[in-house]
């Protein structure tokens, strides 16, 4: 079995307080998400900006949609100004986005083609189910896979393990109820996350880069 890697990259996805956003900060997690699809943890732009206001510069503050329309991308990106976009891989071919927008695309199956770095979950985002790790892993054997759906500090160490991720994304995991954070939630999974980290450079630092940007990918302007 394949070691894990070292400086397992996290993300914690659905901020909707402020306390989500200082727990995260708190946990040295490398990116925070904030949702802009239908959700019970979708926020408006103006609100996201407002809770990303403390993490600017710290860690990456990521927009997460899924079949966005061009009026919805372009409001996101004039008011809440992401570092990243996370959106299904079919989105961006019919998207106009900056240059420099840092792109985080999603694959829910086996693909094909694969960009430098993806997100692969379930069919249903933010459901809690967990997504199929047989093929996540064949898949992180080819790229820097991030693994999301259905993890929580029960199952992220295994999961870490069995799919040996570059990293791991959370929501319904580390809540209190829906759309809601729990702080020790948030600590507990950070902590199970890393257990089987060896020693290296502190979580949180030298991290800031995260998949394509826009200008790396044909079709996306």
């Amino acid at each position: 079995m394949t070691p894990p890697r070292p400086n397992l990259w996290i993300k914690i996805c659905g901020m909707t307080t402020p306390e989500a956003v200082e727990a995260s900060l708190a946990a040295h997690v490398d990116a925070i998400g904030f949702v802009f699809a239908e959700s019970v943890r979708k926020v408006t732009p103006a609100e996201a900006a407002s809770l990303a206001a403390p993490a600017r510069g710290r860690i990456v503050c990521a927009a997460v949609t899924r079949h966005p329309t061009q009026q919805l991308i372009d409001e996101i990106i004039e008011v809440f100004q992401p570092d990243l976009l996370q959106t299904d891989s079919d989105d961006l071919r019919g998207l106009r986005l900056p240059r420099e927008l840092q792109l985080l695309p999603v694959f829910r199956s086996e693909a094909h083609n694969l960009p430098p770095r993806l997100l692969f979950e379930g069919h249903t985002s933010g459901s809690g189910r967990t997504a199929d790790w047989n093929t996540a892993s064949q898949l992180a054997r080819q790229t820097e896979l991030i693994l999301a759906g259905g993890l929580n500090a029960t199952n992220v160490a295994t999961a870490v393990v069995t799919v040996n991720p570059f990293g791991v994304d959370v929501s319904s995991g580390v809540e209190e109820r829906p759309g809601i954070k729990s702080q020790t939630e948030i600590m507990r999974f950070v902590s199970a996350a890393r257990s089987n980290q060896g020693a290296g450079m502190p979580a949180g630092c030298g991290h800031v880069r995260t998949g394509d940007r826009a200008s790396d990918a044909p079709d996306r302007r």
